[in-house]
């Protein structure tokens, strides 16, 4: 599995607006709904919400990957942003989150769900590739970066 499958161009946010959590998962949502238009934009940011009641998916190092199925998808898609301020995401290591990954599942789909939660972590553990995501002026650079990321062995 790759992500170019699941991440869109049009789903990638160069520079997010949010500095709340809940507006974190808004933006994202509406990034989704925008490639995707057959989603609904409040479904998207209750299923997130619900997931982060379980506890906050700010898995550290300025990364977040809220996560959440959504009965009715045919297949994955996901959303992605770079918040250059930070936002406070309650994450793991207490410190502010740049790098939002969401992800939505069918809600018959856990083993592609772990898969790809388990291949976003660690793409995004390579301290490089982090900061080249940062420095990405733009959407398609970034998108490019994950991508090329995601390509190698």
């Amino acid at each position: 599995m790759r992500i170019a499958e699941f991440l869109s161009p049009q789903a990638v946010i160069a520079d997010m607006q949010s500095r709340t959590k809940p507006e974190v998962l808004r933006e994202l949502s509406a990034t989704l709904v925008r490639a995707h238009p057959q989603l609904s934009s409040d479904r998207l940011v209750e299923v997130l919400r619900e997931r982060e009641k379980l506890g906050s998916t700010g898995i550290g190092e300025g990364v977040a990957i809220p996560h959440g199925k959504l009965p009715g998808m045919a297949q994955l898609q996901a959303a992605f942003g770079v918040s250059r301020a930070g936002v406070d995401f309650e994450a793991i290591d207490g410190k502010s989150t740049h790098l939002f990954f969401a992800l939505v599942a069918p809600e018959n789909s856990a083993g592609v769900h772990l898969k790809a939660l388990a291949r976003i972590s660690r793409l995004f553990k390579n301290p490089r590739f982090r900061a080249a995501i940062l420095e990405a002026p733009t959407a398609a650079d970034i998108h490019a970066l994950i991508v090329q990321e995601d390509a190698r062995p």
